[in-house]
């Protein structure tokens, strides 16, 4: 209890998401697909990676808050054929944030009907075309979170209780990450321009609801219990991503037992135990380096999964490096020589 008496930071019961899990399953797909596949591939590599980068700006503004809360990010919540993915559910002491990040390119304008419209620009072309309310998908998670609250509250006296006041303890909001995006919506109405923010103005209208707000402040135990309980409802999301990429597979015969049979030759040419540190930190270093360069994330060059899949399978050429975790045809022509490079300078003397 005194622990939590002292808690004045934000607090991440969960940091990590589906969505790296499904980037990475899509990035090891690719080499087995035709070149229709492939293209669709990359499309949805490319708008999933700006949906991860857009969560990690609002990780940023979260965790910089110096405000007490707790973040569960990508709440997965399931019940009968219902589902929802919150990307970020933030308890406070008073009030619960469910926030729909979107990293939208363009321009957004909402008109008086709610309704959401993108502009974007092409070869100095503007083109304009309507998208999904986000609004609309946060009431759906805001509906189903509702449900599932009021079925586990336990006696009716807390179901009565939950039911009367989750609407005001509760407040559904669109964070637009892309700091580009230019929001237009001076002919919404007032009730869907509060439910629409740009990630640098978060922080602060956090602390302005909750100290605009009439709710009494939880104590540390019951805003604990209350962040605990919601991390409870959250379930592992079983969605097949790569079921529609079936109809695109090229056979793989030859092709497994060439992989299978260049990690088997290569175990006689891995680095010694005690310099494999020395490769990963080679490694760290050149991806560093290479990010800095090109003003990208580490992460964008390989992340530590592949790196690893990279020295356990210690490719020799780039048609081999094309079986390592996250490697296709692109990064290999951009990164595989010095890549390959690196590793040579720790192959065992034959």
């Amino acid at each position: 209890m005194g622990l939590f008496k002292k808690m004045r930071e934000p607090v991440f019961l969960k940091e990590s998401g589906s969505s790296e899990e499904q980037l990475e399953k899509l990035k090891l797909l690719e080499p087995f697909l035709n070149e229709e596949g492939k293209a669709k591939l990359r499309q949805e590599i490319k708008h999933l990676e700006y949906g991860i980068n857009g969560e990690k700006e609002i990780a940023f503004e979260l965790r910089n808050s110096h405000f007490p809360m707790y973040i569960i990010h990508d709440l997965y919540l399931k019940d009968g054929d219902l589902t929802s993915q919150i990307d970020y559910l933030v308890v406070t002491r008073k009030i619960c944030f469910i926030i729909e990040c979107k990293n939208l390119y363009g321009d957004i304008e909402i008109d008086s009907q709610g309704t959401f419209v993108r502009t974007m620009e092409f070869g100095g072309q503007k083109k304009r075309e309507g998208i999904y309310s986000p609004i609309t998908q946060n009431q759906r998670h805001m509906a189903l979170l509702k449900k599932l609250r009021l079925e586990k509250s336990g006696g009716i006296l807390k179901r009565f209780f939950w039911e009367r006041y989750f609407e005001s303890d509760h407040r559904a909001i669109v964070v637009l990450a892309n700091p580009r995006t230019i929001l237009n919506a001076r002919y919404a109405d007032e009730e869907i321009k509060n439910q629409v923010i740009r990630a640098d103005q978060l922080v602060d209208f956090i602390r302005n609801t909750c100290e605009n707000s009439t709710s009494p402040e939880l104590s540390d135990k019951d805003f604990q219990n209350w962040a605990q309980f919601y991390l409870y409802l959250n379930q592992e999301n079983k969605t097949d991503y790569l079921k529609k990429y079936e109809i695109y597979k090229i056979p793989q015969n030859n092709e497994g037992m060439r992989t299978r049979k260049f990690s088997e030759n290569n175990r006689a040419i891995l680095p010694a135990p005690e310099r494999r540190e020395s490769l990963i930190k080679d490694l760290r270093v050149y991806r560093w380096n290479t990010s800095q360069a090109e003003g990208i994330k580490p992460y964008f060059v390989f992340n530590d999964r592949q790196m690893m899949d990279l020295i356990d399978k210690f490719p020799r050429n780039e048609q081999e490096l094309k079986c390592v975790s996250g490697f296709g045809e692109v990064k290999v022509k951009k990164y595989g020589g010095q890549i390959l490079a690196i590793l040579n300078r720790y192959r065992k003397e034959k």
